[in-house]
């Protein structure tokens, strides 16, 4: 197949190496415009375009691929599918119809279950035990088009965000060109996705890390998971934003909410904070301006007190 691939960030470049390394010809690559990073504020290229011209493919970089002007561009190159991972603008209904094979999308989630932009911190941080990876023919909804194939996958006990997304990323190429192959073959079966079973993943932002103690230990040990490693969990000690990396449940008691993100001892491991529900141990800090640490190389450095508070904002 002739295939225009849209993505942007390092969750797209997998699929992107997997077309490229297959049968197929990648004829273009459709990523979101450059943006300033960094204190110099210099033009980063997206982790797409970087790929992509490690491979000689054109890159395109509209600011709306909407635009009827490239629109027609696309239809210039008479592609026989689209192929979008994590492009992050919504296409047309005159791209969706544009090529042969229509637009094929790959998610980070078992559709319909994580609609939405972040589903891959949100399955650790809702405790999910499995998840996975599909391949849908896109229509003008959000992630609501035709499913063609599923691929499951488990959560280990210690799953962050990170590692889910690295497992996930790989397994998007394989499943895609198993998908492309039976649409070539005329054997690919369309599942309508059941709406009533939909959830939403909504965009992450650092707001969401702001951990607030009257919860369980055992949800802010999933949010310290999901949000790593970003946007981060973190806390307030002393006035200083306190990142928590990891940490564990350790004992599942009731309290009194006088005592909800109290600090209730630190030995030569650990900090223990009493929760709205079980007492959370933080096994790796960082604090405000400092490098990222076991807690017990923090307790070297900082003098913690049993009794003292930890705050959110």
């Amino acid at each position: 197949m002739r295939i225009i691939f849209m993505g942007t960030p390092d969750f797209s470049v997998p699929v992107l190496e997997s077309l490229v390394q297959s049968e197929h010809e990648v004829i273009l690559a459709v990523s979101q415009p450059d943006k300033p990073k960094g204190r110099g504020k210099e033009l980063q290229k997206t982790p797409v375009k970087k790929k992509a011209e490690e491979y000689h493919i054109p890159v395109l970089q509209p600011k709306k691929v909407k635009e009827q002007q490239v629109v027609e561009q696309l239809r210039g190159m008479n592609p026989d599918c689209i192929v979008v991972v994590a492009f992050g603008q919504i296409l047309s209904n005159e791209i969706l119809e544009l090529p042969k094979f229509g637009c094929i999308n790959v998610h980070a989630s078992l559709l319909p279950k994580y609609r939405g932009a972040a589903p891959i911190q949100w399955a650790v941080i809702d405790g999910l035990k499995e998840t996975g990876v599909t391949i849908m023919q896109m229509d003008e909804g959000v992630d609501t088009g035709d499913i063609l194939d599923k691929l499951t996958v488990p959560l280990e006990p210690t799953e962050t965000g990170g590692s889910l997304f690295d497992k996930l990323s790989q397994l998007g190429g394989p499943l895609l060109l198993e998908t492309l192959k039976k649409l070539e073959e005329g054997t690919a079966v369309w599942e309508k996705q059941d709406d009533s079973q939909s959830t939403h993943a909504k965009m992450l932002d650092r707001t969401i890390g702001n951990i607030d103690f009257a919860k369980p230990a055992a949800e802010i040990e999933r949010l310290v998971r999901g949000l790593n490693p970003w946007p981060s969990a973190y806390t307030f000690y002393q006035g200083k934003m306190l990142k928590i990396w990891r940490a564990e449940v350790t004992q599942e008691n009731k309290t009194d909410t006088d005592s909800i993100g109290v600090i209730v001892k630190a030995d030569k491991e650990a900090i223990y904070v009493q929760t709205g529900k079980g007492i959370l141990k933080l096994l790796e800090v960082q604090m405000e301006g400092k490098k990222r640490m076991d807690t017990g190389a923090f307790l070297r450095g900082f003098h913690v007190e049993a009794g003292e508070q930890l705050k959110s904002l």
